[in-house]
């Protein structure tokens, strides 16, 4: 089962889960699945639950020349759904953003991304892409602490670039073999790839 999978099973049935992820994959074998993978991006990042991963993996093993196409797609529209998430949260928290957060259960995970916010500011978005915590709670909370959009906007194409264009990579770069290996190893696969880039960053100013 993949962390997805875990996730999702913890507030839904798993005969539910089943059929939401083979509604996603569906896509996959359609002329649409371009715009599917947009729609799920954007809708993921503040109330879908289910995350485009695996229609971005069916879709980049479907045609492997153009993963990186995919993975820009499911960067942009996913950023574009924070911003929605950001703005839910700034304005309509009490009606639509806390009924959200209630729904998956993660009105703990909320007072938990309070914390990384008071400490990181909005670079705790890019916390989003290595914890279970899911992203819509950080988009979410981010409008509703009034987190500076200008760094959460960067922040979120940073975390979410990364994420979506490793996983393209991956697939590009070994096709279907690695699918399972990414599914399985995903959270570890961003954890590492997340302290290189931040490393990257701190070699950076050490130098100047």
């Amino acid at each position: 089962m993949s962390s997805s999978e875990r996730f999702l099973r913890s507030f839904y049935p798993m005969r539910k889960v089943r059929q939401l992820y083979d509604w996603v994959l569906g896509w996959a074998d359609s002329r649409y699945g371009t715009t599917a993978l947009a729609s799920l991006s954007f809708s993921e990042s503040f109330f879908f639950p289910v995350p485009p991963d695996p229609l971005l993996m069916a879709l980049a093993l479907s045609k492997p020349r153009r993963a990186f196409y995919f993975a820009a797609v499911c960067s942009a529209a996913s950023v574009a759904g924070g911003i929605a998430g950001y703005y839910i949260g700034l304005t309509l928290f009490a009606a639509i953003g806390e009924p959200i957060l209630q729904f998956y259960g993660a009105m703990e995970k909320y007072e938990l991304v309070q914390g990384y916010y008071r400490a990181y500011d909005a670079w705790a978005v890019g916390v989003a892409g290595f914890t279970p915590i899911p992203y819509k709670v950080f988009t979410i909370s981010a409008g509703a602490f009034q987190i500076s959009f200008l760094v959460f906007v960067l922040a979120s194409v940073i975390s979410r670039s990364a994420r979506f264009f490793l996983v393209a990579g991956l697939i590009r770069q070994f096709g279907g073999p690695i699918r399972s290996f990414i599914d399985r190893y995903f959270n570890l696969l961003t954890v590492v790839f997340t302290v290189l880039l931040v490393g990257g960053f701190l070699a950076l100013r050490l130098l100047r």
